[in-house]
This record gives structure tokens, sequence and C-alpha cells, in this order.
């Protein structure tokens, strides 16, 4: 674990921070097994890498995420560039990916697990996000699913 975040980072987790990004609660440095992931959505079981010019063709990063993969998370990595550049874009591909419509042009990693078999952590993450889904939301308050309170879902609408 490192103790200084780079800038990129800083500039993304600004973002990111305080469920800003479609009301879903992202961490830094969560270790999961031997490794600290720089970003990881629970609810979603993401992973958000940032990667400086040391990672270009890196072998290790290859298994890194082949292992969070295995551990049940999809693993999205962005160049810092990308960040500082245009992270307006970061954050449009994060959004599309949490939505399950990721560009087979970015770096990304599906989980080879279901959220069931994450092991403890993993489940408890999932039972909780499904919990959370079924409280209703103060008058106002949109859902990751953009949905306000009140708000019927498409299929009883039509009904």
């Amino acid at each position: 674990m490192r103790r200084d975040a780079t800038v990129a980072e800083n500039r993304l987790w600004y973002v990111l921070r305080n469920r800003q990004l479609n009301g879903l609660k992202f961490v830094r440095q969560l270790p999961i097994g031997p490794y600290f992931a720089d970003f990881v959505c629970r609810e979603a079981a993401l992973i958000v890498e940032l990667d400086g010019g040391q990672h270009n063709g890196s072998l290790t990063d290859e298994i890194r995420t082949a292992r969070l993969n295995a551990a049940g998370y999809s693993v999205l990595r962005f160049w810092n560039n990308e960040v500082l550049q245009h992270r307006d874009g970061v954050v449009e591909a994060i959004q599309l990916t949490v939505a399950g419509r990721p560009s087979p042009d970015w770096r990304f990693a599906p989980a080879t697990l279901s959220p069931t078999g994450r092991g403890t952590r993993g489940a408890r993450a999932a039972s909780a996000a499904k919990v959370a889904r079924s409280i209703p939301l103060p008058v106002g308050e949109r859902s990751a699913e953009g949905r306000v309170r009140g708000d019927l879902p498409p299929t009883e609408m039509s009904q």
C-alpha cells in the first residue's frame, strides 16, 4: 500500500468519493488477497486501476488482474494520462462498465466468479447491494439506476 496517491488518483478520487458517481460507494487502496486495489466498488464488484508507463505490457499486471478476476471482481484499467487529460471520458467509461456495457476497446477484464462466489466479503457485499436497492429512497433522491422515489420500473408502468 502506498502512502501518497498520484495526481491522477487524486483527480479520479475527487469524482468517485462520497457516492458522487451514480450513488455507488467506492473505496481506495482496498486489500484483496496480496494486492491493494486502487479503487473498488463492492456493489458492482468492480476494481478501477490507474497505471503509469511502467505498467506497459507488464506480465505482473496480467497475473494480478487474473487473480482479482478469480476473486470475483471485474478490473477496468486506465493510464494515468487518460485520467489527467480526459477525466470525463474515464468517468463515462466507469459508468458504462457498471451498467454492463463496457467497450471492447477498453482494458477491461470481467470477473470469472459470480458475486456469491467471492467468499464471505463478496457474498456480504452482493447481499448488501440487493438490500440497499430494496430500501425506499428519501423523496427526490436518485438510485444508481437513475430512478427517483415514486418512479415505477418500466415493466410496471406499461401494465
